[in-house]
Formats: C-alpha cells, sequence, structure tokens
C-alpha cells in the first residue's frame, strides 16, 4: 500500500507479462505502478499535455511509433522527455511500453536511464496487450479487505461461510473437501473486489491450504487429501451464516426474498443458517450452492411453489 492506496512493483509486472526490459539499469523493484489505467500519448507526442495524467503507464504502438518518425528525432526526444519528467501535479510514468518489438532509439533509451523511467518491450500487438495489462493490474490494485470465514468451491460455485468463532466452519469445510469440493481459504478470507458484480476469495500466503480443527490442531489439506482439493482463488457467489439456534427468531423458510451482505460496496446473496444436533451442514452448504446456481439459471424452486399455491387457490375460489 502506498500513500493510502494500493501499489504493485513493476518488476512483477515485468514478469507475469514476459516483457523485455530495455533499461537494465534501473531498478524496476522500487518502481512502483499505482493507477490502474494505461495511456497512449498520442496527444502528447503532438505537444498537447493538458490534463496529461503521467502517473500511468505509457503505450506506444505502431501509430505512434510512426508519427515520431515522421516528425524526426529532435521533436521525439522533445515530447518523450516532456512525458518522462512528468508534472507538478502527478509524478513522473512508472514505465513506457513499446509493442510490436518496435525498435527503440538510443537515444531514448538515454533519456530513460537519465529519468529513471524504465522502458520495457514486448512481442504482443498494441490494442490486446492493452486489454492483457488492463486485467492484469485491475486485479492487482483492487480495493481489498480481509474477513473471518472459511472459503469453498462447491460445483464451481464460491461459497463464503461465515459465523462466530468455534461455531464449526471448519469442520463444515474439512466435510466438504471429503465429499469432493476444493478448499480456498480458512479463517482469514482476502477479498478483491474487481468490478461492480465480482468479488474475488483467496486466503492471505501463510495460512495457504491449512485448516484449524480444534482439539487437533492445524492440518494441511493439500498434503492430506491431494492437489484437487484445494484453490488458489474462487469468485465470491453466496454466503451462508451459521448462526446457533434461536427459537424466538423468525428464520425464512420458503427464499422467496433474497437476502444480501455487502463487501467493499458489492451485494452478495446471503442465508443464514441455524445450527441444531443432527442438521448435516455440509449438506445444506451443497444444496445451498446448487439452488443459487439454478436461480443464476433461471430456475426459482421457491417461486414455482408459490405459483403452484396461488394458481390452486384460484382454482378453488372458481369451483
Amino acid at each position: 500500500m502506498q500513500n493510502g492506496t494500493y501499489s504493485v512493483p513493476l518488476k512483477e509486472l515485468i514478469e507475469q507479462l514476459d516483457l523485455e526490459n530495455c533499461t537494465p539499469d534501473i531498478d524496476t523493484e522500487k518502481v512502483l505502478i499505482t493507477q490502474n489505467e494505461v495511456n497512449r500519448p498520442a496527444l502528447q507526442l503532438a505537444g498537447y499535455f493538458d490534463y496529461f495524467d503521467s502517473n500511468r503507464i505509457q503505450i506506444i504502438g505502431h501509430v505512434e511509433h510512426t508519427y515520431m518518425q515522421q516528425k524526426g528525432m529532435e521533436h521525439s526526444l522533445k515530447m518523450i522527455e516532456k512525458i518522462m519528467a512528468g508534472s507538478a501535479e502527478s509524478s513522473k510514468p512508472p514505465c513506457i511500453i513499446y509493442c510490436r518489438e518496435i525498435w527503440i532509439e538510443e537515444e531514448i533509451i538515454n533519456l530513460a536511464n537519465h529519468y529513471e523511467v524504465p522502458i520495457l518491450r514486448t512481442k504482443k500487438a498494441t490494442s490486446p496487450f492493452m486489454a492483457e495489462i488492463i486485467r492484469w493490474v485491475n486485479a492487482e490494485l483492487a480495493p481489498r479487505c480481509s474477513i473471518h470465514g472459511v472459503l469453498v468451491d462447491i460445483y464451481g460455485e464460491g461459497i463464503l461461510i461465515m459465523g462466530e468463532s468455534g461455531i464449526g466452519k471448519s469442520e463444515v469445510a474439512l466435510e466438504l473437501i471429503h465429499r469432493g469440493h476444493r478448499l480456498v481459504s480458512d479463517d482469514v478470507v482476502e477479498i478483491k473486489r474487481i468490478n461492480d458484480k465480482s468479488l474475488i476469495g483467496s486466503s492471505p500466503g501463510i495460512t495457504r491450504h491449512f485448516i484449524e480443527l480444534r482439539g487437533i490442531g492445524i492440518v494441511n489439506a493439500k498434503s492430506l487429501f491431494g492437489v484437487e482439493s484445494v484453490k488458489d482463488e474462487q469468485e465470491i457467489d453466496l454466503v451462508i451464516k451459521l448462526e446457533e439456534f434461536n427459537k424466538e427468531q423468525d428464520y425464512d423458510r420458503l427464499g422467496l426474498e433474497e437476502q444480501f451482505i455487502e463487501f467493499l460496496g458489492n451485494k452478495v446473496v446471503c442465508h443464514s443458517i441455524p445450527i441444531r444436533p443432527g442438521r448435516n451442514l455440509a449438506v445444506i452448504c451443497e444444496s445451498a450452492a446448487v439452488n443459487h446456481r439454478q436461480k443464476k439459471m433461471g430456475y426459482n424452486a421457491a417461486l414455482e411453489l408459490y405459483n403452484r399455491v396461488t394458481s390452486n387457490l384460484s382454482g378453488n375460489n372458481k369451483n
């Protein structure tokens, strides 16, 4: 985190997207990416710098490079220098990336070393590369939070199990693994908001694949049950809250109206499940996951029952 915003070292971008570093003397570990948007500096190369956000990654494709060649080296160096120097309102760009393996003039490399702005290069075409880098940076810089719970992949649905400490979340996760489902995280779930609809959950690196079972201790799900029993991350589709049964509370028995819980501004469907002796919580979680998938596919069992009852009552009234 940098100045209240998330950041990622440029070195990680280079490794993940297999970029060529044309300025190896610059320490890319210390260069931080803080903006999840990129910029093609066509207008800046033409001399227009109003509203120019120099904090963004700058992408140079075939169009920009051809324009620079037409305008000549003197003009191009002047504009590139202004881009690299940044402005009073914002710092210099984290890097400049050339696409299509475009040849980079030695004068530009020297300028980059002077201003310590890394010059990178990729073989990929400009538009596909921009889509790839925006997707990666958005994921890395996404808003995030950590919550207490267990995240399991059940039939492809991400089920976040929440509840007070000691209520049995980890035991439910263990039973679900036995039934062929996959553990994403136990105890602490890190949530990232990818967009207005998607929340991705993962485990902190230090506790990944571990489950805490009271009375037994820590077990490694990957070692005990195999690599097919774990998963690194999963989109959160449904939240199940486990709570002690309270006979004074009126629990939902039909499910006609969805209840929601909010994380980072995104709402997720939430079911409250009362805990009583003899209830098979793993089967209940499986059923909830399948029922949620059916609803996403357009089938709602509660609504169908309601329509049947309404239709039956209407028929009896006519008779």
